[in-house]
């Protein structure tokens, strides 16, 4: 069904998340909200394309004597390399390397277990896995964490064309093993480095959330929506207050 280019009406809950581009209809008395067809066509994703491309090209020449400072902290901070590669889920299911500047102690993940009853989610969703002052988060980690600049590198992840600049929330093969139904919807379209989950609330929103949010910026997919959700993301960088 998420292939056919039809219109889908369910009966809603009272608490489902519901887009502009989702109308209200009624089916024999019955309350019914009208999901549309997919949005994204072929003219779209090129227009999408054409912005991530021109963005974050100027982003990475404005950035690129931060990203220098940044990796001078991070090799006098501890010993490792620059930068971290992480494997993710983008879209139609396909996985890539995400790049980011390392802000972790060497061999973070192999400590991942010994710190899992650290996990905040803990007792209460095992598919997420956040830690509040992760105490293998480096000095110079901290820093860069704070005002995400550790994010800075997804804009070459941006040109390859793995990611885009506003999208679904990346995965980890293990938190994408999770979602499933109506959820895969949000592999339609590339993930993106910021997105409604980042403007909204960040690692404080519940994974469920996250996917549904993820849902309905791909079924109500607009430029200008991207251009918001693009400006929406300084205050929150700005605001500091970013989970593990």
């Amino acid at each position: 069904m998420n292939d056919a280019f039809v219109q889908v009406d369910i009966v809603p809950r009272y608490f489902e998340l519901i887009g502009p581009n989702t109308g209200v209809s009624a089916i024999e008395g019955v309350s019914t909200l009208c999901l549309p067809p997919r949005a994204l066509g072929l003219s779209s994703r090129m227009l999408k394309r054409t912005m991530d491309l021109a963005l974050a090209l100027v982003a990475l020449v404005l950035f690129f004597p931060v990203l220098v400072v940044a990796a001078l902290l991070i090799k006098l901070d501890s010993p490792g390399p620059i930068f971290f590669r992480q494997r993710r889920i983008g879209e139609a299911g396909r996985e890539f390397s995400i790049f980011k500047l390392r802000t972790m102690v060497l061999g973070a993940d192999e400590q991942k277990e010994g710190f899992a009853h650290l996990n905040k989610h803990a007792g209460r969703d095992a598919r997420m896995f956040k830690i509040p002052n992760d105490p293998r988060v480096t000095r110079a980690g901290r820093l860069l964490r704070r005002f995400s600049l550790d994010e800075l590198p997804q804009l070459v992840n941006v040109l390859r064309g793995d990611m885009s600049l506003v999208g679904p929330r990346p995965l980890i093969p293990a938190e994408n093993e999770y979602v499933d139904g109506w959820g895969r919807r949000r592999l339609d379209i590339k993930p993106g480095i910021t997105g409604l989950w980042q403007v909204l609330g960040r690692s404080e929103i519940p994974f469920e959330d996250m996917m549904r949010l993820d849902y309905l910026y791909v079924t109500n997919w607009s430029m200008w929506h991207d251009i918001r959700l693009l400006c929406g993301t300084v205050p929150a960088i700005l605001n500091g207050e970013r989970g593990a």
